[in-house]
C-alpha cells in the first residue's frame, strides 16, 4: 500500500514537470495553429493569437497577446505580409522567440499591388507549411525530433489523400460548370490548384450593401457568363440572394471558409474539415452545371 501511495505522489510531481517541458508554441492564427499541433502533438503547447472565427487581416492584438509571445519558443506566422500588426507586437513583448515564416518557399502568387497571403487554399502549400512547421521544432528541440518528423509524416499522407479527393471531386465538374461568383479575395490559389474560376460581382464593395443597380449588374453578369453559383457574403439580406438565384437560376452556394477556422463544435475545425466543407460546398453547386 506504502509503495502505491509513493508512486501516486511521484507521478503528482512529475507532471507539472511534463507540462513545463513542453514547447511554447505561439502561431499567428488558427490554421497554422492546426498545422502545428499535429506537428508537436503533446510535445509542444501552442497559443493561437486570431481564434476561431477571426480575421487574422484587421487583428488588434490584446495585452494579453504580448505575454503569450513573450514566453515562446517559436512564433510561427503565414508571411507574405498578412500578419502585418505582428512586428510591432514582437518587439513590444521583448521576445527572443525564433520567428518561423510558414510560406517559406511558396511562390506567391500576385493579388492586386501585393502577394495574395492565402496560400494554405492549395493543399500542396499546405504540405510545406507543415514541413517549415516541422523542421522548426525539430530545430528547437532536438530530443523530440523523431516524435516531430513521424507526426509530421503522417499529417503529410492525410494531406495527400486531401489533395487527391479535391482533384477528383472536381473533375467531375466539367471545365466550363466551374465558375463562381464570390466576394472572396482568398481563393486565388485553390482556383489554380483546382481549374476553379472565382468572378468578381460587377460594382459590389464589401464595405457596403449592394445597391439595386449593383443586384441588376450580377443578375446580369450571371446570365451573360452563364455563372452556376454564387458565394455573396457581403449580402446580408437573404432576400436579395434569394432574388439573385429566382431571377438567374444561379445555386447559392452557402459559406466558403477562407482565413479562419471555426470553433470544435462549427463546421470547419480543422484545416482538413475545411478543405472538405469548401469542396463540397462548390461541387453541390457546380454539379448541376450553368443554369
Amino acid at each position: 500500500m506504502r509503495f502505491w501511495l509513493v508512486a501516486l505522489l511521484l507521478a503528482a510531481l512529475a507532471s507539472p514537470a511534463c507540462a513545463q517541458d513542453r514547447l511554447n508554441i505561439v502561431a499567428s492564427f488558427s490554421i497554422l495553429g492546426d498545422f502545428a499541433k499535429n506537428v508537436g502533438g503533446d510535445r509542444i503547447e501552442v497559443a493561437t493569437l486570431v481564434g476561431a472565427n477571426g480575421d487574422v487581416h484587421v487583428y488588434t492584438p490584446a495585452p494579453a497577446d504580448a505575454k503569450k509571445i513573450a514566453d515562446a519558443k517559436l512564433v510561427i506566422i503565414n508571411g507574405f505580409a498578412l500578419e502585418g500588426w505582428l512586428p510591432r507586437l514582437v518587439q513590444s513583448s521583448g521576445s527572443k522567440a525564433r520567428i518561423v515564416t510558414a510560406t517559406d518557399g511558396i511562390a506567391p502568387r500576385v493579388l492586386g499591388v501585393a502577394d495574395d497571403p492565402h496560400a494554405w487554399q492549395s493543399v500542396a502549400n499546405a504540405k510545406v507549411y507543415v514541413a517549415n512547421i516541422r523542421d522548426a521544432l525539430m530545430a528547437a528541440d532536438p530530443a523530440d525530433g523523431a516524435v516531430f518528423r513521424a507526426n509530421a509524416e503522417g499529417y503529410l499522407a492525410k494531406l495527400d489523400g486531401l489533395d487527391r479527393d479535391v482533384k477528383t471531386a472536381m473533375a467531375q465538374i466539367p471545365p466550363d460548370h466551374r465558375k463562381v461568383i464570390s466576394t472572396h479575395d482568398a481563393f486565388g490559389y485553390f482556383a489554380a490548384a483546382y481549374g476553379v474560376e472565382f468572378i468578381a460581382p460587377l460594382g459590389v464593395s464589401t464595405d457596403s450593401e449592394p445597391s439595386a443597380r449593383d443586384i441588376a449588374g450580377i443578375i446580369t453578369q450571371i446570365r451573360a457568363a452563364k455563372i452556376p453559383a454564387i458565394f455573396l457574403e457581403n449580402i446580408s439580406d437573404p432576400r436579395l440572394m434569394q432574388r439573385i438565384a429566382a431571377e438567374t437560376g444561379a445555386r447559392i452556394g452557402g459559406t466558403l471558409y477562407s482565413d479562419s477556422l471555426t470553433g470544435e463544435k462549427g463546421e470547419a475545425p480543422t484545416y482538413i474539415d475545411m478543405v472538405r466543407h469548401n469542396i463540397k460546398a462548390l461541387t453541390d453547386a457546380l454539379d448541376q452545371g450553368p443554369p
